[in-house]
């Protein structure tokens, strides 16, 4: 991931801190705050303070109980003064019980999709400085059932949002960092990290476009939500469509537009 140390930074939902930590020690930006969604008598029991403590100590604001899909949990962030906000391999909670799962209007797929969307919209909405350099990273894994979402063409539809391509997430330019499972106290392995960038501007400073793979899969000859093509013939391109593969992606693809236009 790049990151240029002018760039005044909001990480969201950072679990035990441990990636924001690594942030501040290893790239010293000009400002960073860092946001979790369990209250601090949580994340102590779970993880331990020691990180947030560091992070007081460095002169880091950390705010807990924040929800980026809920305004009344923001506090004095409702205002634009960021130029990075990072969200590190996002997934909603696990639900509370099978009951819970059931009264779901809607598939864990949309589910996820919304958080992320909600987190780019809000971003350019409320945080983002206007004059700064407007960008947004998701990072996630390459691998189902994060592949299954689609971040890069489904999540800025209908929006001013722009996808500007994604580059391999390395956790060892983060000394320390530990990414770890949503409502669980384990560790997990960054598998195939990529970390993909969105912002309102046209353009962007040059070290960071010369390291972004641009989108692929582009025209009629590539089915951009498999990530496959081109394809040679137009029966090469008919047995896709109606491989298990791409009907299952097609159907996840169709429940999100469904819920983006009811």
């Amino acid at each position: 991931m790049y990151i240029n140390p002018s760039w005044r930074i909001l990480t969201i939902g950072d679990g035990d801190l441990s990636f924001s930590l690594a942030l501040k020690k290893n790239h010293q930006p000009t400002l960073l705050t860092a946001t979790i969604f369990d209250s601090l008598a949580t994340l102590t029991t779970k993880y331990g303070a020691e990180n947030y403590q560091q992070l007081c100590d460095l002169h880091c604001q950390v705010l807990t109980e924040f929800d980026v899909t809920d305004p009344l949990t923001w506090g004095d962030l409702n205002h634009q003064q960021f130029d990075l906000i990072i969200f590190q391999f996002p997934l909603i909670p696990a639900f509370g019980s099978q009951q819970q799962f059931q009264q779901q209007q809607v598939g864990v797929n949309t589910l996820n999709r919304r958080l992320l969307r909600q987190f780019l919209l809000n971003s350019h909405n409320h945080f983002l400085d206007p004059n700064g350099q407007q960008l947004c990273v998701i990072t996630s894994k390459d691998v189902k059932p994060y592949r299954e979402w689609n971040v890069e063409n489904s999540l800025a539809l209908n929006s001013e949002l722009n996808y500007l391509g994604s580059m391999p997430f390395d956790a060892a330019n983060f000394p320390g960092y530990q990414v770890r499972n949503v409502d669980r106290d384990k560790f997990v392995k960054d598998t195939q990290g990529i970390s993909y960038f969105w912002s309102t501007k046209p353009t962007i400073e040059n070290p960071l476009t010369s390291q972004l793979t641009p989108p692929q899969y582009i025209g009629d000859h590539y089915c951009a939500m498999c990530r496959v093509g081109p394809f040679g013939t137009a029966q090469d391109q008919l047995i896709h469509q109606s491989s298990k593969r791409h009907r299952r992606m097609a159907g996840f693809e169709q429940l999100w537009l469904n819920d983006l236009n009811p």
